[in-house]
């Protein structure tokens, strides 16, 4: 049997690492930081890791709690044009090198961040 991604990465302690990573530069970001609830920072938190973590391979602990990921759907009441797409992409970068994976693993990793980024624009 073969090893998910998710477990080729170092399952959740990776996952938890990036996302935190992640989070810590969205929280004073003032572009990015209005598009999260004042009080939910930490639940936006869970919920990406979650996501991530199903995508590659995890537990399916996103979908049983929230149901089909539906990305643009979910992102469609945020304006994201490309200025926050890109905001977004320079956090998720900073936090995808704290991680120190392996190249390969992070250009796999990085290819998909960036095509999620990119899918999720609904304004100019």
């Amino acid at each position: 049997m073969t090893e998910s991604f998710y477990e080729q990465v170092g399952g959740e302690p990776v996952f938890r690492q990036l996302v935190a990573a992640f989070y810590r530069e969205i929280a004073t970001d003032e572009l990015l930081r209005p598009m999260y609830p004042a009080e939910d920072l930490a639940g936006a938190e869970d919920r990406l890791r979650m996501f991530l973590e199903q995508y590659w391979g995890g537990p399916k602990t996103y979908q049983e709690q929230r149901g089909h990921p539906r990305l643009r759907m979910r992102h469609n009441e945020f304006k994201i044009d490309p200025a926050a797409r890109d905001r977004w992409l320079f956090h998720m970068r900073n936090a995808v090198n704290q991680l120190n994976l392996p190249p390969l693993y992070e250009a796999e990793l990085w290819a998909y961040l960036d095509r999620a980024a990119h899918s999720l624009l609904n304004s100019l």
